[in-house]
């Protein structure tokens, strides 16, 4: 049973900018960095720590964008959305539990911020790793979307996650 790291797999997040200031914001991308993903089977489960969430880069046009955003302003990102959005210290991890996979979906229950839901993800494989994205609406796990600036500059709700293992033999 092949259990992964966050080093050997990952888990990106992936948020989008709205608001009549989000010409001056950017979308990010975002990775959990401690957590383990375990592979039995059809069966897949991952726990991930919350608070392990970090900035890998802003995006642009769909594309990162390293250097848009001074790196000094991660840490602030990392602590809002740890603190304002996660709210790490009451919902400390992040589990899924696969209910069917095949060779183009994977199914599954999602917790998140102490909500349990079913989520539905496109598989894609390739020679190195199997990549699953899911979609899916912060407001369904009880997530206010990050707002600054008096709602003038937020976060959409739907966020898309990708899921990247190395391919199994």
């Amino acid at each position: 049973m092949p259990t992964f790291d966050l080093q050997t797999a990952e888990v990106l997040v992936f948020t989008f900018k709205e608001g009549a200031l989000a010409a001056m914001a950017h979308d990010l991308k975002l990775r959990f960095r401690r957590g383990t993903i375990t592979v039995d089977g059809a069966q897949v489960r991952a726990t991930v720590e919350a608070a392990s969430l970090a900035v890998v880069c802003p995006r642009k046009a769909g594309q990162d964008a390293p250097g848009v955003l001074p790196e000094l302003l991660y840490g602030e990102i990392e602590k809002n959305a740890a603190k304002d959005v996660l709210e790490v210290s009451r919902f400390p991890e992040v589990r899924f539990e696969s209910t069917a996979v095949d060779a183009g979906t994977v199914r599954g229950r999602l917790t998140l911020h102490g909500v349990t839901r079913e989520i539905a993800a496109a598989r894609t494989d390739d020679a190195t790793s199997s990549l699953a994205r899911f979609e899916l609406d912060q407001r369904d796990f009880g997530i206010t979307p990050y707002k600054a600036m008096l709602g003038t500059l937020k976060v959409k709700p739907k966020l898309e996650i990708t899921v990247r293992l190395p391919r199994l033999s």
